[in-house]
């Protein structure tokens, strides 16, 4: 039995330049994410019968990969070229979809790299994050972008670099642990109620990218100012960078936002928020607030949402347990 432990992760700056309609294009796009301590758990064991059985949100038991319904689970079977005799389940900290957390892209390293560990493979960060990509974009052609997969793998504050020629360059941001606790003693993410499925707003996105290529610019040069003053261990610019990035995502499609989360993000910033973005593609589910911490709770109470406690996660995808 193998079981991986890979965390969700939350996106600073930058979100949407990692579409490769826009860096391949006009590229570099730029991200600053960060992993968290809110996991997907995937367990993979063999099975005497020969069969596949998976169990996610619905259960499958499936004579060959070829009658597998779950599209990441049957391509990532293929791709390690295993056939049959093995079960996998899934647990997540937070629903799995449609949240804004990468989840789907967190599924499916974690599932990977379980998937190695079954076949006695061993399997780099890197490899994990561009066999993720594979799958995702080239395969199942689901349109989306690239810093899922490698904020997933690789863990830790990340600023990440996606490059005309689909290479990727990862520069760990160095943060004193003072500043680091403090960033994370500041951020508050609340949970809207609501969630939805990326995939439209990718789509709408993508359209408009050659429309929308001077937010997409701007939007790279904040998350430059950002990860410069994380550089210099300053973290005092977060709130205000993350509004900028906030104000010019919202410009990209029309269904990244909606009134109702405009009126909770304003009365978020009259009850002392310094800044902040909803998290993901957009649409619903987290809300990602800086603002000092003794503010938290005046923001949480004026906007009656629950909020999800959460602290970095430093090691990316890993092996939880692993016994014969």
């Amino acid at each position: 039995m193998i079981v991986t432990k890979t965390p969700l992760r939350i996106t600073f700056t930058g979100g949407g330049t990692d579409l490769p309609s826009f860096y391949k294009e006009y590229g570099p796009g730029t991200v600053i994410s960060a992993a968290i301590n809110k996991y997907i758990y995937i367990i993979v064991n063999k099975k005497f019968d020969g069969k596949i059985r998976i169990s996610y949100s619905i259960t499958e038991i499936v004579d060959n990969v070829d009658q597998i319904k779950h599209p990441s689970v049957r391509e990532a079977l293929r791709l390690l070229g295993i056939s049959g005799g093995i079960e996998i389940v899934s647990i997540s900290d937070i629903p799995s979809e449609g949240t804004g957390l990468g989840s789907s892209s967190t599924f499916l390293v974690g599932l990977l790299n379980a998937l190695h560990a079954f076949k006695g493979e061993k399997t780099s960060k890197k490899q994990l994050a561009e066999e993720a990509v594979k799958i995702e974009r080239e395969i199942l052609k689901e349109p989306g972008g690239k810093q899922d997969q490698y904020i997933s793998s690789f863990g830790g504050i990340q600023y990440m670099e996606f490059k005309k020629d689909e290479s990727v360059m990862l520069k760990p941001i160095s943060l004193s642990e003072t500043s680091k606790r403090r960033l994370k003693d500041n951020l508050l993410m609340l949970y809207t109620g609501t969630q939805r499925k990326s995939t439209e707003i990718h789509k709408l996105q993508a359209q408009e990218v050659p429309n929308k290529v001077e937010s997409y610019s701007k939007m790279r040069e904040i998350t430059s100012d950002l990860y410069d003053s994380f550089e210099k261990d300053i973290i005092d610019n977060t709130g205000r960078l993350l509004h900028e990035n906030w104000i010019l995502k919202k410009q990209l499609a029309q269904s990244i936002s909606n009134p109702e989360i405009d009126f909770l993000y304003n009365s978020a910033l009259k009850e002392g928020a310094q800044g902040g973005k909803l998290i993901g593609a957009g649409g619903s589910g987290f809300l990602l607030f800086y603002a000092e911490k003794e503010k938290h709770n005046n923001i949480k109470n004026y906007l009656k949402l629950n909020a999800e406690p959460f602290d970095f996660d430093n090691q990316g995808s890993r092996i939880a347990y692993i016994a014969d």
